[in-house]
C-alpha cells in the first residue's frame, strides 16, 4: 500500500480524501494556492506545499507544479479529487511519466469519454442508447443551425468537452439559436479551452439518473446502484438521492447493464459514473460518463456501506475488487443537499465574502457533513462557492426526507448569502415528498420556492428579543461599557423601564414598544402584547419563550446589522431603510457588476432603446456567465465597459434611464 499520497485538489473533497487516507494509515500532502494558505484541507493534511497564485490556471490547473510538489514531498501517488485535473488525460500521462500513480482511470479511458461527441459515438457502437442529436466535426454556425432544425426544437446545445452545466443552453425557438450558441461557445472556451458543440433533442420533463460503476482493471466491473440527480439549477445538481425512487426493478437492471457495458467498452478502472436521461416513457439515453469520483458519491456510500475513496486507492495500488460485491444489496435511502454560497432569489448568483458564523447540525449514524469551510473562512471569486454537503440516511425514503428537513432547519450561515433557506423550503414541498422528480422541478415549483417568507408577530418578537439580549441595536461595539450612557436596560427612576425599538426586519420597518420586567419583557407589537424571555449563548444560540411558546434559533451580529435564523429561514435585522437594496444590479441609474469578473460580450450600444429583460452585457465570474439585463424599458445612456475588461464588484457597467424617468 502507498505510504504517502498527494491530493491535487482543495476544499471539501480534499478534506474527504485526507480523512480516508488517515484511517488507512497513509500520509497525505496537500497543495494550496495563495488564497488557500489557511484553508481547512491544508490544516488537515500531514504536510502542504504552495503551488502559486489564486487563479486556478496558475495553481490547481498547473500539472507541472503539482507533479513537482509530489516529487518534492516523496509522494508515490496523486488523487485528483473531482474538477480541476481529475479528467485530464494529459495530467494522468504526466503522472505516469514521472513515476507517480494516478488514482483514477487510464489516460485512454479518460480520453475516450473526454469529448461528449466521441463518447456518444462509442456508446452507440457498444449498444448503449443515446439521445438523438448531432455530434459531428463540422462546427460552423450554419451547419449547427441546420442540424437543430432537423432534430426539431426544443434542442439542447452542449459543450463537447464540458461538464457541470457550463457551456449548455436550451433553445426553444429558431430565432434564439445564434445568440445561445455564441454564449455557450464563450462559456465553454473559458471553462474548458474548447468551444466544440453538440446538438441534442431536448427531452421535456426527463429525470437525470446515473449509475455508479467500479472496475479494478483486471476484468472485474460492477454497478453500485443508481442515484437520482434530477433537481438542478443552472443545469447543476443541488439535491441527489440513492436509490432513484419509483424505478421498476427491470428498468434498474437495464440501466446497470448499460452502465457496465459503457465501462467495459473503454477498459475502465476505478470509480466512474455513467449518466442517463430517463424519459417519462421509460426509455433512457446515455448523456456522458464522468471518469472520476462524483460530488454526490456519499449517498452511494450510505446505501452500500462502502468507502469509495478507499477503494479508489486500493484499486490504484493493484488490488482486486472483492467477490462479494456482486452480492451487494441496497440498504435504506440517502439524500444529499449541496449547500452553496449563492443567492437563489437572483438566479443563484454566487455570493462572495467571509463566513462570520457557521452552524451545522450534529453528525451521527443518520447524518454526515462533508465540508472544507469553517467560520472565518472566505468564499472567493476564484473557486466553486460550495460550503458543504449535508447527507442524511434512513431505512426508507419518507424517513430520510424527514431527516433532511430537520437537518436543514438547523443550519445557520452568516456573512454570505446561502441557499440553505431555499433548500429547506424545497425539502418541505409535497412534490418532493411524493418524489415527483424531473430536471424542471425547481422551475415548476418556483412560486413556493422563491416566495419571500412572511414575517409575523412571532418573528418580530424573536428579532426584538435577540436585539435586547445582545445588548445593542446595531453591530458596532460600545465605546465605554462602564458609562451610564451605554446602558441598554431602559432604566427609569420610579417607573417601569420602557423603550421603543425601531428596526427593519427583512427591510420592513418595524416598531416595538418594550417594557422591561423582572423576568423578561413585554412587547407591544401592533395591537398584540407579547410576553418574552430567553437567553443567547456564546455560540449565538437563541433560546426563547414567546407567550409560553418555546423556540430555539440563532442570532448573530453581522456587518450590516444582525441575522436571525429560525426553522431554516434567515431574517435580516437592520436599521430602517425605505430604499430596497436587495437588487445589487440596479443603483442610481446604473447597472452594476454583481461581483468581480471579466466582460465577455457587450450586446448593446450608447443611445439604444431596449426592452425590459433585454441582455446588455455578459460577464464571466466564478466559472459561469452572468447576463446583465435591462430592468425596465428604457434607454442605454452609456456603456462603461468593453469585451475583455476585468471589473470589480459594484462597477457601473451600463448607465440606464428608464422610460418616463
Amino acid at each position: 500500500m502507498f505510504s504517502k499520497i498527494l491530493i491535487a485538489n482543495r476544499g471539501e473533497i480534499a478534506c474527504r480524501i485526507i480523512r480516508t487516507a488517515a484511517r488507512m494509515g497513509i500520509r497525505t500532502v496537500a497543495v494550496y494556492s495563495d488564497a488557500d494558505r489557511d484553508a481547512m484541507h491544508v490544516a488537515l493534511a500531514d504536510e502542504a506545499i504552495g503551488i502559486g497564485p489564486a487563479p486556478a490556471r496558475s495553481s490547481y490547473l498547473d500539472a507541472e507544479k503539482i507533479v513537482a510538489a509530489a516529487h518534492a514531498s516523496g509522494a508515490e501517488a496523486i488523487h485528483p479529487g473531482y474538477g480541476f485535473l481529475s479528467e485530464n488525460a494529459g495530467f494522468a500521462e504526466a503522472c505516469a511519466s514521472a513515476g507517480l500513480v494516478f488514482i483514477g482511470p487510464t489516460p485512454d479511458a479518460i480520453r475516450a469519454m473526454g469529448g461528449k461527441s466521441e463518447a456518444k459515438a462509442l456508446m452507440a457502437q457498444a449498444g448503449v442508447p443515446v439521445v438523438p442529436g448531432y455530434h459531428g466535426e463540422d462546427q460552423t454556425e450554419e451547419r449547427l443551425a441546420d442540424e437543430a432544425k432537423g432534430i426539431g426544437y426544443p434542442v439542447l446545445i452542449k459543450a463537447s468537452a464540458g461538464g457541470g452545466g457550463k457551456g449548455m443552453r436550451i433553445v426553444r425557438k429558431k430565432r434564439e439559436f445564434a445568440a445561445e450558441l455564441a454564449g455557450a461557445k464563450r462559456e465553454a472556451l473559458a471553462a474548458f479551452g474548447n468551444d466544440r458543440m453538440l446538438i441534442e433533442k431536448y427531452l421535456e420533463r426527463p429525470r437525470h439518473v446515473e449509475v455508479q460503476v467500479f472496475a479494478d482493471g483486471k476484468g472485474n466491473c460492477v454497478s453500485l446502484f443508481e442515484r437520482d440527480c434530477s433537481i438542478q439549477r443552472r443545469h447543476q445538481k443541488v439535491i441527489e438521492e440513492a436509490p432513484a425512487p419509483g424505478l421498476p426493478d427491470t428498468l434498474r437492471q437495464r440501466m446497470y447493464d448499460a452502465a457496465v457495458a459503457a465501462a467495459r467498452a473503454i477498459d475502465y478502472r476505478g470509480a466512474g459514473t455513467v449518466e442517463f436521461l430517463l424519459d417519462p416513457s421509460g426509455e433512457f439515453y446515455f448523456m456522458e460518463m464522468n471518469t472520476r469520483l462524483q460530488v454526490e458519491h456519499p449517498v452511494t456510500e450510505y446505501i452500500t456501506g462502502l468507502d469509495l475513496v478507499e477503494w479508489q486507492i486500493r484499486v490504484a495500488n493493484g488490488e482486486t475488487l472483492p467477490e462479494d460485491w456482486g452480492n451487494l444489496r441496497i440498504n435504506g435511502h440517502a439524500i444529499e443537499a449541496r449547500i452553496y454560497a449563492e443567492d437563489p432569489a437572483h438566479d443563484f448568483l454566487p455570493s462572495i465574502g467571509t463566513i462570520n458564523h457557521l452552524v451545522f447540525p450534529d453528525e451521527g449514524p443518520h447524518l454526515r457533513i462533508d465540508s472544507g469551510i469553517r467560520a472565518s473562512d472566505a468564499i472567493t471569486v476564484h473557486y466553486d462557492p460550495m460550503i458543504a454537503k449535508l447527507i442524511v440516511w434512513d431505512h426508507d425514503r419518507p424517513s430520510a426526507v424527514r431527516r433532511l428537513r430537520l437537518a436543514l432547519e438547523k443550519l445557520a450561515i452568516c456573512g454570505v448569502t446561502s441557499n440553505a433557506a431555499f433548500l429547506t423550503r424545497l425539502a418541505g414541498l409535497d412534490a418532493f415528498a411524493d418524489a415527483d422528480l424531473d430536471t424542471g422541478f425547481i422551475s415548476r415549483n418556483e412560486a413556493t420556492l422563491f416566495a419571500p417568507e412572511a414575517t409575523g408577530e412571532n418573528e418580530i418578537a424573536l428579532a426584538t428579543l435577540g436585539l435586547l439580549l445582545s445588548g445593542r441595536n446595531g453591530p458596532g461595539p460600545q465605546t465605554d461599557p462602564y458609562s451610564p450612557w451605554s446602558k441598554t436596560n431602559a432604566f427609569r427612576l420610579n417607573a417601569p423601564a420602557r423603550e421603543t425599538l425601531r428596526f427593519a426586519l427583512d427591510q420592513q420597518p418595524t416598531e416595538v414598544i418594550v417594557t422591561h420586567e423582572p423576568d423578561g419583557f413585554s412587547l407591544a407589537i401592533g395591537t398584540r402584547a407579547i410576553r418574552a424571555h430567553g437567553s443567547i449563548s456564546q455560540d449565538g444560540t437563541l433560546s426563547a419563550t414567546i407567550d409560553g411558546w418555546q423556540k430555539r434559533g440563532h442570532f448573530f451580529a453581522s456587518d450590516n446589522g444582525h441575522a436571525l435564523f429560525l426553522d431554516g429561514e434567515q431574517y435580516r435585522v437592520s436599521q430602517p431603510d425605505p430604499v430596497d437594496i436587495a437588487d445589487a444590479a440596479t443603483h442610481a441609474g446604473g447597472l452594476e457588476a454583481p461581483m468581480p469578473g471579466v466582460i465577455r460580450a457587450v450586446l448593446s450600444e450608447n443611445g439604444a432603446t431596449v426592452s425590459a429583460g433585454e441582455a446588455l452585457v455578459v460577464m464571466e465570474a466564478m466559472k459561469m456567465e452572468h447576463t446583465i439585463r435591462a430592468p425596465a424599458k428604457g434607454t442605454v445612456t452609456a456603456i462603461n465597459c468593453a469585451e475583455g475588461d476585468m471589473v470589480e464588484a459594484g462597477a457601473v457597467l451600463v448607465d440606464f434611464e428608464p422610460e418616463g424617468a
